[in-house]
């Protein structure tokens, strides 16, 4: 998670985040985004990892600036129900979809 924390504390680009195109050339796709955008709130986007399409990013931001970054897997019985993931399965994810995530991560902040 370190490469990730140089975007904490930066402005998050509300009209990037719904460029489904752009976001699309990262593998991600926004799921929730809020309207209007309050003083704290959450974004989430999904993308597949090990062929599985329940990979969930949570990005936080406080006065539109990002705050905390999760990534999880979300139940497949229960898609509102979301874990972070593991040390190992973090690793594993990041090896896989690292370069995409940095992308993702220039292109929204």
């Amino acid at each position: 998670m370190e490469r990730f924390k140089k975007y904490m504390g930066r402005e998050l680009n509300i009209e990037n985040v719904k460029n489904e195109q752009q976001l699309n050339s990262y593998g991600v796709k926004c799921t929730f985004l809020p309207d209007p955008v309050e003083e704290f709130d959450e974004f989430e986007f999904r993308t597949s990892f090990s062929g599985h399409d329940n990979i969930v990013i949570t990005v936080t931001i406080e006065l539109g600036k990002i705050q905390r970054v999760m990534f999880g897997v979300a139940d497949a019985d229960n898609p509102d129900v979301v874990r972070s993931f593991t040390g190992e399965k973090l690793e594993s994810f990041l090896a896989e979809k690292g370069n995409d995530m940095i992308g993702f991560f220039e292109f929204i902040a």
